[in-house]
Protein backbone atom coordinates (compact mmCIF):
# COMPACT_ATOMS: atom_id res chain seq x y z
CA UNK A 1 0.00 0.00 0.00
CA UNK A 2 2.81 2.54 0.60
CA UNK A 3 4.11 2.04 -3.49
CA UNK A 4 0.65 3.19 -4.33
CA UNK A 5 0.27 5.89 -1.52
CA UNK A 6 3.35 7.04 -2.75
CA UNK A 7 2.49 7.30 -6.39
CA UNK A 8 -1.01 9.14 -5.22
CA UNK A 9 1.26 11.63 -2.55
CA UNK A 10 3.14 12.86 -5.98
CA UNK A 11 0.01 13.92 -7.08
CA UNK A 12 -1.50 15.08 -4.35
CA UNK A 13 1.37 17.64 -3.19
CA UNK A 14 1.54 18.64 -6.89
CA UNK A 15 -1.82 19.75 -6.62
CA UNK A 16 -1.52 21.33 -3.51
CA UNK A 17 1.59 23.50 -4.44
CA UNK A 18 -0.80 24.63 -7.35
CA UNK A 19 -3.58 25.60 -4.61
CA UNK A 20 -2.15 25.87 -1.21
CA UNK A 21 -5.04 24.32 0.57
CA UNK A 22 -4.98 20.36 1.47
CA UNK A 23 -9.17 20.52 1.07
CA UNK A 24 -9.16 21.87 -2.99
CA UNK A 25 -6.39 19.51 -3.37
CA UNK A 26 -8.05 16.51 -2.39
CA UNK A 27 -10.93 16.94 -4.11
CA UNK A 28 -8.75 17.87 -7.73
CA UNK A 29 -7.16 14.48 -7.02
CA UNK A 30 -10.48 12.77 -6.02
CA UNK A 31 -11.64 13.93 -9.78
CA UNK A 32 -8.39 13.01 -11.16
CA UNK A 33 -8.53 9.57 -9.82
CA UNK A 34 -11.81 9.06 -10.67
CA UNK A 35 -11.51 10.24 -14.31
CA UNK A 36 -8.54 7.32 -14.33
CA UNK A 37 -10.50 4.67 -13.53
CA UNK A 38 -13.54 5.56 -15.52
CA UNK A 39 -11.79 3.07 -17.98
CA UNK A 40 -12.52 0.17 -15.34
CA UNK A 41 -15.68 1.52 -14.46
CA UNK A 42 -17.31 1.38 -17.89
CA UNK A 43 -16.41 -2.21 -18.16
CA UNK A 44 -18.05 -2.83 -14.63
CA UNK A 45 -20.88 -1.40 -16.52
CA UNK A 46 -20.47 -3.58 -19.10
CA UNK A 47 -20.10 -6.95 -17.06
CA UNK A 48 -23.27 -6.08 -15.38
CA UNK A 49 -24.96 -6.08 -18.54
CA UNK A 50 -23.30 -9.06 -19.99
CA UNK A 51 -24.64 -10.75 -16.46
CA UNK A 52 -28.18 -9.86 -16.94
CA UNK A 53 -28.45 -11.47 -20.40
CA UNK A 54 -26.76 -15.02 -19.39
CA UNK A 55 -29.59 -14.92 -16.29
CA UNK A 56 -32.00 -16.54 -18.42
CA UNK A 57 -29.07 -18.69 -19.88
CA UNK A 58 -28.14 -20.58 -16.57
CA UNK A 59 -31.91 -20.70 -15.47
CA UNK A 60 -32.28 -22.86 -18.35
CA UNK A 61 -29.32 -24.35 -17.70
CA UNK A 62 -29.93 -25.14 -13.87
CA UNK A 63 -33.20 -26.49 -14.48
CA UNK A 64 -32.29 -28.92 -16.95
CA UNK A 65 -29.51 -30.34 -15.45
CA UNK A 66 -30.59 -29.47 -11.48
CA UNK A 67 -30.14 -33.41 -11.04
CA UNK A 68 -26.63 -33.63 -12.51
CA UNK A 69 -24.31 -31.57 -10.57
CA UNK A 70 -21.41 -32.42 -12.69
CA UNK A 71 -23.01 -31.97 -16.06
CA UNK A 72 -24.91 -28.65 -14.75
CA UNK A 73 -21.20 -27.08 -13.35
CA UNK A 74 -19.91 -28.64 -16.99
CA UNK A 75 -22.43 -26.56 -18.87
CA UNK A 76 -21.81 -23.65 -16.68
CA UNK A 77 -18.09 -22.99 -17.52
CA UNK A 78 -19.16 -23.88 -21.34
CA UNK A 79 -21.48 -21.26 -21.12
CA UNK A 80 -18.81 -18.53 -19.50
CA UNK A 81 -16.04 -19.82 -22.08
CA UNK A 82 -18.61 -19.09 -24.60
CA UNK A 83 -19.61 -15.83 -23.85
CA UNK A 84 -15.87 -15.04 -22.96
CA UNK A 85 -16.79 -14.24 -19.11
CA UNK A 86 -15.13 -14.91 -15.76
CA UNK A 87 -17.46 -15.58 -12.84
CA UNK A 88 -15.61 -13.48 -11.01
CA UNK A 89 -15.15 -10.52 -12.85
CA UNK A 90 -17.14 -8.07 -11.17
CA UNK A 91 -14.69 -8.72 -7.92
CA UNK A 92 -12.31 -6.79 -9.69
CA UNK A 93 -13.96 -3.29 -9.17
CA UNK A 94 -14.60 -4.46 -5.41
CA UNK A 95 -10.52 -5.07 -5.02
CA UNK A 96 -9.80 -2.05 -6.59
CA UNK A 97 -11.64 -0.35 -4.36
CA UNK A 98 -10.29 -1.75 -0.96
CA UNK A 99 -6.27 -1.19 -3.05
CA UNK A 100 -7.18 2.28 -3.30
CA UNK A 101 -9.39 3.07 0.34
CA UNK A 102 -5.96 1.52 1.88
CA UNK A 103 -3.63 3.44 0.00
CA UNK A 104 -5.59 6.75 0.84
CA UNK A 105 -5.71 5.81 4.60
CA UNK A 106 -1.60 5.41 4.34
CA UNK A 107 -1.43 8.73 2.16
CA UNK A 108 -3.38 10.86 4.38
CA UNK A 109 -2.58 9.40 7.90
CA UNK A 110 1.33 9.93 6.39
CA UNK A 111 1.19 13.08 4.60
CA UNK A 112 5.10 13.93 5.57
CA UNK A 113 5.86 10.72 4.17
CA UNK A 114 3.94 10.28 1.70
CA UNK A 115 2.87 13.56 -0.13
CA UNK A 116 5.52 15.88 1.58
CA UNK A 117 8.49 13.26 0.85
CA UNK A 118 9.83 15.32 3.96
CA UNK A 119 13.44 13.74 5.16
CA UNK A 120 13.28 10.61 7.32
CA UNK A 121 15.94 11.78 9.95
CA UNK A 122 13.80 15.04 9.76
CA UNK A 123 10.40 13.36 10.61
CA UNK A 124 12.20 11.23 12.83
CA UNK A 125 13.62 13.69 14.70
CA UNK A 126 10.57 15.64 15.71
CA UNK A 127 8.82 12.24 16.17
CA UNK A 128 11.13 11.91 19.34
CA UNK A 129 10.49 15.72 20.33
CA UNK A 130 7.01 15.02 20.30
CA UNK A 131 7.21 11.53 22.06
CA UNK A 132 9.24 13.47 25.12
CA UNK A 133 6.89 15.79 25.35
CA UNK A 134 3.94 13.75 25.89
CA UNK A 135 6.21 11.22 28.66
CA UNK A 136 7.25 8.64 25.92
CA UNK A 137 3.93 8.35 24.34
CA UNK A 138 2.99 9.00 21.01
CA UNK A 139 -0.03 10.05 19.45
CA UNK A 140 -2.45 7.72 16.59
CA UNK A 141 -1.22 9.76 13.75
CA UNK A 142 2.38 11.30 14.96
CA UNK A 143 2.90 12.99 11.10
CA UNK A 144 -0.44 15.10 11.68
CA UNK A 145 0.39 16.03 15.56
CA UNK A 146 4.12 16.99 13.91
CA UNK A 147 2.13 19.05 11.39
CA UNK A 148 0.03 20.88 14.26
CA UNK A 149 2.42 21.29 16.44
CA UNK A 150 6.05 22.05 14.20
CA UNK A 151 4.20 23.14 10.74
CA UNK A 152 3.76 27.03 11.55
CA UNK A 153 7.47 27.50 12.82
CA UNK A 154 8.70 25.03 10.31
CA UNK A 155 7.80 25.28 6.23
CA UNK A 156 9.39 22.09 5.93
CA UNK A 157 6.92 20.39 7.83
CA UNK A 158 3.34 22.25 7.30
CA UNK A 159 0.42 21.83 5.37
CA UNK A 160 -2.46 24.17 5.35
CA UNK A 161 -5.39 21.77 6.15
CA UNK A 162 -8.17 24.43 6.83
CA UNK A 163 -11.31 24.11 4.32
CA UNK A 164 -13.75 26.42 5.11
CA UNK A 165 -13.51 25.98 8.34
CA UNK A 166 -13.29 22.60 8.85
CA UNK A 167 -9.61 21.22 10.23
CA UNK A 168 -9.17 18.47 7.80
CA UNK A 169 -6.37 17.08 10.04
CA UNK A 170 -8.88 16.18 12.90
CA UNK A 171 -9.80 12.87 13.48
CA UNK A 172 -13.68 12.39 14.30
CA UNK A 173 -13.06 9.97 17.22
CA UNK A 174 -10.26 11.96 19.10
CA UNK A 175 -12.39 14.99 18.92
CA UNK A 176 -15.73 14.16 20.25
CA UNK A 177 -16.76 17.42 21.55
CA UNK A 178 -16.16 19.15 18.45
CA UNK A 179 -19.24 19.13 16.37
CA UNK A 180 -17.84 20.47 12.95
CA UNK A 181 -15.69 17.33 12.62
CA UNK A 182 -18.81 15.33 11.87
CA UNK A 183 -19.77 17.41 9.05
CA UNK A 184 -18.14 15.67 6.44
CA UNK A 185 -18.69 12.25 7.94
CA UNK A 186 -22.17 12.31 8.00
CA UNK A 187 -22.04 13.84 4.07
CA UNK A 188 -20.30 10.84 3.55
CA UNK A 189 -22.83 8.49 5.31
CA UNK A 190 -25.42 10.37 3.40
CA UNK A 191 -24.20 9.72 0.08
CA UNK A 192 -23.11 6.33 1.00
CA UNK A 193 -26.71 5.62 1.60
CA UNK A 194 -28.54 6.90 -1.23
CA UNK A 195 -25.43 5.44 -3.80
CA UNK A 196 -26.74 2.31 -1.98
CA UNK A 197 -30.45 2.88 -3.05
CA UNK A 198 -28.89 3.49 -6.15
CA UNK A 199 -27.57 0.29 -6.68
CA UNK A 200 -30.54 -1.87 -5.06
CA UNK A 201 -32.67 -0.15 -7.36
CA UNK A 202 -31.10 -0.88 -10.27
CA UNK A 203 -30.18 -4.70 -8.77
CA UNK A 204 -33.66 -5.11 -8.52
CA UNK A 205 -34.92 -4.05 -12.04
CA UNK A 206 -32.84 -6.13 -13.11
CA UNK A 207 -33.76 -9.14 -11.39
CA UNK A 208 -37.66 -8.45 -12.57
CA UNK A 209 -36.50 -8.71 -16.19
CA UNK A 210 -35.11 -12.59 -15.50
CA UNK A 211 -37.70 -13.36 -12.51
CA UNK A 212 -39.96 -15.79 -14.65
CA UNK A 213 -38.55 -18.06 -17.66
CA UNK A 214 -40.06 -20.87 -19.32
CA UNK A 215 -43.99 -21.22 -18.70
CA UNK A 216 -43.38 -18.39 -16.09
CA UNK A 217 -42.36 -21.01 -13.36
CA UNK A 218 -39.81 -19.17 -10.75
CA UNK A 219 -36.98 -21.56 -10.45
CA UNK A 220 -34.66 -21.52 -7.04
CA UNK A 221 -31.18 -19.59 -6.86
CA UNK A 222 -28.41 -20.28 -9.28
CA UNK A 223 -24.79 -19.87 -9.12
CA UNK A 224 -25.46 -16.64 -11.40
CA UNK A 225 -27.52 -15.38 -8.49
CA UNK A 226 -25.29 -16.64 -5.69
CA UNK A 227 -22.61 -14.37 -7.27
CA UNK A 228 -24.55 -11.11 -7.35
CA UNK A 229 -25.51 -11.60 -4.01
CA UNK A 230 -22.10 -11.71 -3.01
CA UNK A 231 -21.78 -8.55 -5.02
CA UNK A 232 -24.36 -6.78 -3.36
CA UNK A 233 -23.00 -8.14 -0.15
CA UNK A 234 -19.63 -6.31 -1.01
CA UNK A 235 -22.27 -2.69 -2.47
CA UNK A 236 -22.48 -2.94 1.84
CA UNK A 237 -19.68 -3.96 3.42
CA UNK A 238 -17.16 -1.38 1.53
CA UNK A 239 -19.28 1.34 2.78
CA UNK A 240 -19.81 0.08 6.02
CA UNK A 241 -16.17 -0.85 6.35
CA UNK A 242 -15.06 2.86 5.13
CA UNK A 243 -17.62 4.68 7.74
CA UNK A 244 -15.40 2.80 10.57
CA UNK A 245 -12.22 3.92 9.06
CA UNK A 246 -13.54 7.29 8.34
CA UNK A 247 -14.29 7.58 12.07
CA UNK A 248 -10.77 7.00 13.28
CA UNK A 249 -8.62 8.77 10.57
CA UNK A 250 -8.14 12.80 9.81
CA UNK A 251 -10.91 14.26 8.18
CA UNK A 252 -9.26 14.30 4.80
CA UNK A 253 -9.61 10.71 4.34
CA UNK A 254 -13.50 11.16 5.00
CA UNK A 255 -13.20 14.09 2.42
CA UNK A 256 -11.97 12.00 -0.40
CA UNK A 257 -14.73 9.21 0.19
CA UNK A 258 -17.08 11.65 0.18
CA UNK A 259 -15.98 13.39 -3.49
CA UNK A 260 -15.30 10.04 -4.59
CA UNK A 261 -19.25 8.90 -3.58
CA UNK A 262 -20.62 12.06 -5.73
CA UNK A 263 -18.69 11.47 -8.76
CA UNK A 264 -19.11 7.46 -8.85
CA UNK A 265 -23.72 8.28 -8.64
CA UNK A 266 -22.94 10.66 -11.33
CA UNK A 267 -21.05 8.17 -13.78
CA UNK A 268 -23.79 5.73 -12.59
CA UNK A 269 -26.31 7.55 -13.67
CA UNK A 270 -24.49 9.02 -16.78
CA UNK A 271 -23.32 5.40 -18.12
CA UNK A 272 -26.97 3.50 -17.33
CA UNK A 273 -28.69 6.58 -19.06
CA UNK A 274 -25.95 6.13 -22.49
CA UNK A 275 -26.64 2.34 -22.06
CA UNK A 276 -30.53 2.52 -21.99
CA UNK A 277 -29.83 4.49 -25.02
CA UNK A 278 -28.19 2.20 -26.85
CA UNK A 279 -29.91 -0.95 -26.18
CA UNK A 280 -33.22 0.83 -27.10
CA UNK A 281 -31.43 2.07 -30.60
CA UNK A 282 -30.53 -1.79 -31.18
CA UNK A 283 -34.09 -2.75 -31.03
CA UNK A 284 -35.35 -0.21 -33.38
Amino acid sequence: MGFIAGIFGYLLNWLYTVFNNYGIAIIIFTIILRLILIPITIKQQKTMKKSEKLQAEMKEISTKYKNNPEKLNQETIELYKREKMSPFSGCLTAIVQILIILSVFWLVSQPLTYMKKVDTNLVDEYKKMIQEANNGTSPGYIEIEIINKVGPQDERVNINMDFLGLDLSKVPSSNLNDWRVYIIPVLYIMSSLISIKLTTKTTNKKKEKTKLIGDGEKKEPDEMEALNQMSKNMSYMLPIMSVMIAFIAPLGLAMYWFISNVLMMIERLVMDKIMKHKEESENV
